[in-house]
C-alpha cells in the first residue's frame, strides 16, 4: 500500500526517480517502506544530505531492506505531527517538538539522538547596539518560523534576559539564507536566531554578522532527534534499528569525508545546486555542511573514535525537559519512559565503522 500525503500539509522534496512517496509504522505502509520528514521548508546541507543522500547513494538503506522517501514539513512542529498522524514514519526534528507533541497526547517517541551539540545562536550585525540579551528591549527578532525550534529557543533566551517574548521582543519569521539575511541587513529585525549552519550559509554570501553568547541554561540541551510512532517502535521494530543503523552508519561517511557528502547530495538532489555548477556550489554548502556535523556529531576525538551513537544520556534529557518548560512547549517535565527509547540503540550501533570509514576515504564520482 503507498501512502500519499495530504495536499498541503507537506511539500515533498525533489527525490531521485528510483524512490516513490510511501509510509509505514503509523501510516499503514507496507513494512520496509519509510517517509522520512526533513523538518525545513527548503532542502539544505544538513541531514537531507549528511543521513539521507549518503545513506541512499551508498546503498545503506537497501542493505537494511528499507526503501526511503522524503518529504518537506515546515518546521519540527509539523514534521513531528505528520509522523504522529501517520502521513510520515519518521523524522529527525527538534527534540523540544517531540516532547511537546507527546505532552498533548501524540503517539510518537524519540528513538535516536541527531544533533547533540546545541546548535542556535544569536546574531546582529557588528556595530549593532545590541551587545547583551538584556538589549534585546524593544527589538524585533527574526526566527526560521514560529513551528520551528528557531522559536522556543529565542523565547528561552529572551526569558532568561529577564524580559517577555511578544510583550518587550516581537519574533517575526524571516526563513534562513538570503531571506534572512535581508531581513536584518534591511532592519525588518534588529536580531537573527538561527543555528550555525544558517549562520554559514549567510556569512558565505558576504553579509558579516556578530554573536550573542549563550547563557549557561542552553548547556547539554539536545536538538535534533529521531522520532517514530510507538506503533512503529512495537510493530516495526527491525526496520526502524535498521532505518538508524544506516543513517547513523551515512553520519560518520560524511564526517569522514564531508566533500563526498556534498557531491553526493547534489547527485541525490539536484534542486540543491540552484542551477549553478558543482564546483561554484560547493564551496558554500561545503562549508555549511561542516558546520551542520559539527553540531552533530561529537567535540573530541576523530571519526574513528566514536561509538554509541544516538545515545541521549539522562542528564542531557533533564537539562532538554528543563528547557522544553522554560520555552513553555510543555507546563513540566514528562516521564522519561513517555519519549525516550534507548531499546533500538544496541542493534542501531552494530556495524563495522572501519568499513565506513574505508568507503569514505576511497570514495570517488
Amino acid at each position: 500500500m503507498t501512502l500519499r500525503l495530504r495536499a498541503g500539509a507537506l511539500a515533498l522534496a525533489t527525490l531521485t526517480p528510483v524512490l516513490a512517496a510511501c509510509g509505514s509504522g503509523g501510516g499503514g505502509g507496507a513494512d520496509d517502506e519509510f517517509t522520512m520528514v526533513i523538518a525545513a521548508a527548503v532542502l539544505g546541507p544538513k541531514e537531507e544530505v549528511a543521513v539521507y543522500a549518503v545513506a541512499q547513494e551508498m546503498g545503506y538503506f537497501e542493505e537494511e531492506g528499507i526503501t526511503v522517501d522524503t518529504a518537506n514539513a515546515d518546521g519540527s512542529v509539523a514534521a513531528v505531527q505528520a509522523v504522529g498522524t501517520g502521513q510520515a514514519d519518521i523524522t529527525a526534528a527538534d527534540t523540544g517538538s517531540i516532547l511537546s507533541a507527546v505532552d498533548k497526547n501524540v503517539g510518537v517517541v524519540t528513538v535516536g539522538g541527531l544533533v547533540q551539540n546545541w546548535p542556535w545562536q544569536f546574531a546582529t550585525l557588528p556595530g549593532s547596539d545590541i551587545q547583551s540579551p538584556e538589549d534585546l528591549d524593544g527589538k524585533k527578532v527574526g526566527v526560521i518560523s514560529l513551528a520551528s525550534g528557531s522559536a522556543p529557543y529565542a523565547r528561552a533566551f529572551i526569558r532568561d534576559a529577564g524580559l517577555e517574548p511578544e510583550q518587550d521582543v516581537q519574533l517575526l519569521p524571516v526563513g534562513v539564507g538570503a531571506q534572512a539575511a535581508s531581513a536584518l541587513s534591511s532592519g525588518d529585525v534588529d536580531a537573527l536566531a538561527l543555528y550555525g549552519q544558517a549562520y554559514s550559509v549567510i556569512e558565505s554570501s558576504g553579509t558579516e554578522l556578530a554573536y550573542l553568547e549563550n547563557p549557561d541554561i542552553f548547556q547539554g540541551i539536545r536538538s535534533l532527534s529521531f522520532a517514530v510512532t510507538q506503533d512503529a517502535v512495537e510493530e516495526n521494530q527491525e526496520n526502524v534499528e535498521g532505518f538508524l543503523r544506516a543513517s547513523y552508519k551515512a553520519m560518520l561517511f560524511s564526517a569522514q569525508n564531508p566533500e563526498a557528502a556534498m557531491r553526493i547530495g547534489y547527485k541525490v538532489f539536484p534542486s540543491l545546486l540552484g542551477g549553478a555548477s558543482v564546483e561554484d556550489r560547493l564551496p558554500s554548502d561545503l562549508a555549511s555542511l561542516e558546520a551542520w556535523l559539527a553540531s552533530a556529531t561529537p567535540t573530541s576525538g576523530d571519526p574513528s573514535s566514536w561509538s554509541d551513537w544516538g545515545a541521549i544520556p539522562d542528564e542531557d534529557w533533564d537539562k532538554t525537559q528543563e528547557y522544553t518548560v522554560g520555552a513553555e512547549q510543555i507546563t513540566e517535565p514528562l516521564p522519561i519512559d513517555d519519549v525516550w527509547t534507548s531499546d533500538l540503540l544496541e542493534a542501531a550501533n552494530d556495524f563495522d565503522a572501519a568499513e565506513v570509514i574505508e568507503q569514505a576515504d576511497s570514495w570517488s564520482e
